[in-house]
Parts: C-alpha cells; structure tokens; sequence
C-alpha cells in the first residue's frame, strides 16, 4: 500500500517500520547468515507497544468500551502506556500510568509530556500484591469513574495487533523468505501475533523467543533456573500474561544483562542503529544462536527491536551507569585504561580548596567564591568533613527568587553530595573522567581535606606524560 504523503494525525505514523541488514556486527561473530532487524522505534511514539497502544484504543472505541470522557488506566513497563498517552493526546482522553520504580526516568518524562498522570510502584512487588503497578492500577479503577483498564496482558488486541501489522509487514518486506524470526517477550503479544502470522505464511519458519534470566516466560519451565532480578526493561515478566500462545514460539533463549548492554551499544556505536536495551538482548541471542546452529549464507534471520535509546540516556548509554553495574564493555575499557593506566586523583598534584563551614552565612561565601576565583566551594559539617556544596549559581537563583537573604546560613542553599559529585582521593582517573559527562568539577578527599578536580587537571596530567 502506497504511504500517505501527509497524514490526518500521528498515529498514522505507527506502523511501517524499515527492515535493516546488520553487516558489522555478525561479521564479528562469525555469522554467515543474512541478518535483519526490523527497527520499531521508528514508531510515531518511539517503539513496537505504539502498535498495541493505538490498536487497543480503537479497538476499545468500536466496541463502546472507551467514549468521550473515559478514563484510561494502564500498568505498563513504560512503552504501552507511552503509546496509550499518544493515542490518548490525540484523542483526549485522561491517561493514568501505573509503573515501577525500576522503569526509567526517561519513560516517567515522556508520559508526562504526553498529559499522563504517573504512579511509580516499588519494582519487588509481586504481581498480584495490591501493592503493584497491576494492583494498584485495578485499586484506581474502581475509585475512578467511567475508568477503563485496556490490560495489554490479556487484550487480544494486543497479538492481533502483530498479526495484522508487524508480522504482515516482514512477509511483504522479505517475499516471504525468512528462515528465523527471533524477538524478546514482555506481555508476549509481540511474539505470539507476529509468530502467527509467519507461520500461516511461511510454514517452515522457526520462532524463537527471548527471555531474561529472573522471569519465568520461557518454556520449558526447567530454563527458568534461579531467582535472578535483572536491568534490561520491558521484557519478562514473574508471571505468565494471558495473551502469550506458547504454541507459536519454537524455541526459547535466556538472556543477561551485561551482553546484552553491551550489545545495544555495539549496535548505536557499528551499525548506527539508536535501540534499546532490550535490543541488545535479542540481538546477542540471536546472534549466538546462529553461529551454534551454524546457520548458513542461505538463510536469513530477522531480529525484532523493540524501542530506542531515548527511554534509557541516563542508564546503559551512560558510561559512569555501565561501570557502577561492572557492565563497561571490554573495549571501552581498555581504550581508557591504554590513556590513563593505574593513575588516580593524588597522581594529579592538586592544591587543596578552601572550605566553607556549615555555618558560614551566605554573604561570606559568595565573598569566599569571589576572592577564590571559583564558581562552586564545598561545605563541611561540624567533624570537618565535605558533605555538600554551594554554586555562584546557586546564591543568585536563592536571593533572587527571594529564598534567602545574605544573612542566613549558606545551608539553605547548598546541594547535598552524592556519588557523582565526591570521590575520595584514592579513586582511579578511569573512573574520575566518566563523571564529567554530567559536571563540571568533581570533589577529591583525603579525610578532612578536599580537592577540586575539573577536566582539565585530567588533560594537563596526559599532557605531561607525552
């Protein structure tokens, strides 16, 4: 079908996702099989739950369940509820979004763009506990009127969504000729309605499905081994969704989260492909799969991916989150070890800062930040140790706003420490450098002592050793 040349809103913009070959990366595995990966977060709402989130809601409004003045209620991972709060700012309805704590800042920040409300969960909260983003969601539907849970885990909805788009779309991209069709499983919608439909058309394709260690989705049951909690989002699940038909799915993987980040940013940084972390997963899997199977230049395996970077910039596409979750690719890690060796903060022969006392009023550090020439000092406590810090910045946004005067103690206006802002002076310069993605000064301390390191103490100690 032709594709419209202007479109009577974005939701005819879900759909119709490019089919990519991956040329790199299965080269480095050995692969000699033709590999695809059909790419959707080019989905108007940035991933493949955009299809179900539009779906159910049309679906919902033909049958009389959803009218002017619903309310729309959703426990999600994150990407069906952004999909539903797309659909439901074009059509405006109120969206409320229940979702765990685990789920990205990213997602929360795209749902309340979108109009939604959203309630964070505790992530250990089984299931079926009141306490859940599925109990609480259903808790809210019988408080709220004309409220509607949609319930991606058992909407049929949901597979034929796949059925009738994502899986029809790979037969005519492909002729038909496909070998393997492997995708991970959250609800299960995605695979079990994209599967029928490749097995109605190519009878003689195999379905494998992905899995993360810590779920119990994979079949048989035995592969579920261990208690495991992992990272990677939007897929597995502690129970078993309704909507998963297990006799579409050949095969089952399990996988883990350190190759599988790795493998998503493999894929930004040699394909050029911006994915999620669930990406990684399926790729990593697939592409193991086929070199133990030995897999030839005759077939061709395509690889579902389910959404983008966009919902994870401040984990796994950050270096300082891949370290501090020691799942830093090898690479990487060597190219910044080759620079800096076993260097750390007390290789740099800083000065120590001055400090500020916790009761130093305001007026007296902003003439300390003056006559230092600095643009942020730390405070200490009473024992003499650095626990926060007061900005230039800071001061004038305080006394401007009128938060403060330039009698009060700075502690109404400093920042509190955290891992990002303190390192002690024995921390690794490997380590130091990734901070500065975020900031622009990191403190250093010795016991009572502070040091201030900024980027370019880091550049001097290189320049000094060439």
């Amino acid at each position: 079908m032709a594709q419209k040349k202007i479109l009577n809103n974005i939701l005819e913009a879900v759909g119709n996702t490019p089919l990519v070959r991956l040329n790199k990366i299965p080269k480095s595995f050995g692969v000699e099989c033709e590999v695809l990966v059909k790419c959707e977060w080019f989905n108007a709402g940035g991933s493949v739950k955009d299809r179900i989130g539009v779906r159910m809601v049309e679906d919902a409004e033909k049958k009389g369940i959803l009218k002017p003045g619903s309310t729309i209620i959703e426990p999600t991972s994150g990407n069906t509820g952004i999909g539903l709060a797309l659909a439901g700012a074009v059509k405006g309805y109120r969206v409320i979004i229940t979702l765990p704590e685990k789920m990205s800042k990213e997602k929360c920040d795209v749902l309340k763009a979108f109009g939604a409300e959203v309630i964070r969960t505790p992530t250990e909260a089984a299931w079926d506990s009141p306490e859940s983003h599925i109990g609480v969601a259903k808790r809210l539907n019988q408080e709220i009127p004309n409220s509607v849970i949609l319930d991606q885990y058992s909407n049929p909805s949901n597979p034929l969504a796949h059925y009738d788009g994502t899986g029809e779309e790979i037969v005519q991209a492909t002729d038909g000729k496909v070998d393997y069709f492997f995708a991970s499983a959250g609800t299960g919608g995605t695979i079990t309605g994209t599967a029928k439909k490749l097995k109605e058309k190519i009878p003689n394709i195999k379905v494998v499905g992905i899995d993360p260690f810590g779920s119990i989705i994979a079949r048989p049951e035995s592969l579920n081994r261990g208690i495991f909690s992992y990272k990677v989002e939007g897929i597995g699940y502690d129970f078993v969704p309704d909507v998963v038909d297990y006799q579409y799915i050949d095969e089952w993987i399990k996988s883990e989260d350190k190759p599988s980040f790795v493998m998503s940013r493999r894929l930004i940084k040699e394909e050029g492909l911006l994915c999620g972390g669930s990406a990684g997963a399926t790729v990593y899997s697939a592409l193991q799969y086929a070199k133990e199977h030995n897999l030839t230049k005759n077939d061709r395996i395509v690889i579902l991916l389910a959404d983008s970077v966009r919902n994870y910039m401040t984990k796994f596409l950050d270096e300082r989150w891949m370290e501090n979750n020691d799942y830093y690719d090898t690479e990487g890690r060597k190219n910044i070890y080759s620079k800096y060796g076993n260097a750390t903060v007390k290789d740099l022969g800083l000065s120590p800062v001055t400090v500020l006392a916790n009761d130093t009023t305001v007026g007296k550090a902003l003439e300390t930040l003056k006559s230092e020439n600095k643009d942020q000092l730390p405070v200490v406590n009473g024992e003499g140790k650095a626990v926060t810090f007061v900005t230039v910045r800071s001061i004038l946004d305080a006394i401007s706003e009128g938060k403060v005067t330039f009698n009060d103690p700075v502690t109404k206006i400093i920042t509190k420490f955290n891992n990002d802002n303190s390192v002690t002076v024995d921390a690794p310069l490997t380590f130091v450098i990734t901070l500065f993605d975020k900031q622009e000064v990191v403190y250093a301390t010795d016991n009572n002592t502070v040091y201030q390191v900024k980027s370019i103490d880091l550049l001097n100690y290189l320049a000094s050793k060439n």
